[in-house]
């Protein structure tokens, strides 16, 4: 059976990093489907990401193409795992305080306790490193996301340290990780 993966990509220069994780991701064999903030929107186009996922790309939680749906609650109860992928700082906040005012808040919200959920931060070394952020990320790791830390090295604003996303391949491996020991829990 093919799992069911939910990619929500927020607003960071890493997010044009999202196309390749999807093709990698759908070349695997999971089923993406692809949430993006306003912010994501602005570094990549949705249509990139619903070309290599194959499937429509979710952009606004006011939009209900079909009646009898609600789009964002369907979406987190067919999903076999929730990732972030950049997580903002913006974002991470928002998910840390139960905030649910767009697509991949809302979504997020309303994940069942029992689906893995992966974020996988990408900002400043100042942002990364200040104490609101690394207590917001505490709390969703209170909640059960697993963090997938960035890598230190330069960043796009020219700073060095710590606040580039993670290789996609760690991501994937983290991906894959989480599922299998989905699998054993589900039995």
């Amino acid at each position: 059976m093919t799992k069911r993966i939910i990619l929500a990509v927020s607003g960071s220069i890493s997010a044009y990093k999202s196309a390749d994780l999807t093709s990698k991701l759908n070349k695997k064999g999971y089923d993406i489907h692809v949430i993006m903030t306003e912010a994501a929107q602005a570094f990549i186009p949705p249509l990139t990401l619903q070309v290599l996922s194959k499937n429509p790309v979710h952009t606004d939680v006011m939009e209900e193409k079909l009646a009898e749906r609600i789009n964002h609650i369907d979406l987190a109860k067919e999903t076999d795992l929730f990732i972030v992928a950049p997580a903002s700082a913006n974002t991470i906040a928002k998910l840390a305080h139960g905030m649910a005012d767009n697509m991949l808040t809302a979504t997020a919200l309303a994940l069942p306790s029992t689906t893995p959920k992966l974020i996988a931060p990408a900002m400043n070394t100042k942002m990364y490193e200040n104490p609101l952020t690394k207590k917001n990320l505490k709390t969703l790791q209170e909640v059960g996301y697993q963090e997938i830390r960035p890598k230190s090295g330069l960043l796009a604003c020219g700073d060095t340290g710590r606040g580039a996303l993670a290789d996609i391949d760690a991501i994937i491996e983290a991906i894959d990780s989480a599922l299998t020991r989905k699998g054993v829990y589900d039995e």
